[in-house]
């Protein structure tokens, strides 16, 4: 029963059993062989490295950049569908400035004009909170990028080009034109 006698696995600690006799190859010779496929094989792994480092590097920038034009056309869509709500609310502007140049007519104690011009104030706040500004027209030169001339009128008073008056006032939301002012522009 001896033949059935099984060793414990080695633990680590154990000597390594001796090989026996074997020719250890000269200094130099055999080692240069072996040295050759071993630095090939390193320069291999480090040219493989710097490829995958080369790719991860461009896919980090391609995915910034991605994210960045994302965000990008997903704020331009915002700004798009807040600039037609707005578009929409100055036709409502319009009307209340109407409505406060009118004679108030049977209304003694002015209730009726105040109740209007209270209105009038909050959506003018809305509408600075969304940081449309109006569009100071008269007295500036005609610009076709900001203003739609609908009357052109001789007038020695202004200068070629002014703007003599502002038929409908024109807005900007932050730097983007939201509508443009209906001018009468002064000829010469």
């Amino acid at each position: 029963m001896p033949d059935d006698v099984t060793q414990p696995p080695p633990t680590g600690t154990e000597p390594a059993p001796a090989a026996g006799p074997q020719a250890e190859p000269a200094p130099g010779a055999a080692s240069a062989g072996a040295e050759a496929p071993a630095d090939a094989a390193l320069a291999d792994l480090q040219r493989q490295r710097d490829d995958y480092y080369d790719r991860l590097l461009r896919k980090a920038a391609e995915f910034d950049n991605y994210r960045k034009r994302v965000e990008r056309e997903r704020r331009e869509l915002t700004e798009t569908a807040a600039a037609d709500l707005l578009t929409d609310l100055l036709a409502i502007v319009d009307d209340f400035e109407r409505a406060l140049q009118a004679d108030a007519g049977a209304d003694p104690n002015g209730a009726y004009h105040r109740g209007i011009e209270l209105i009038y104030q909050q959506l003018l706040d809305l509408l600075r909170k969304r940081r449309v500004t109006p569009i100071s027209a008269v007295g500036a030169d005609f610009d076709p990028r900001y203003h739609q001339a609908v009357i052109h009128e001789p007038s020695d008073q202004h200068r070629d080009g002014e703007v003599m008056a502002e038929m409908r006032r024109g807005y900007l939301l932050g730097d983007r034109l939201l509508r443009p002012a209906m001018v009468k522009v002064a000829k010469a």
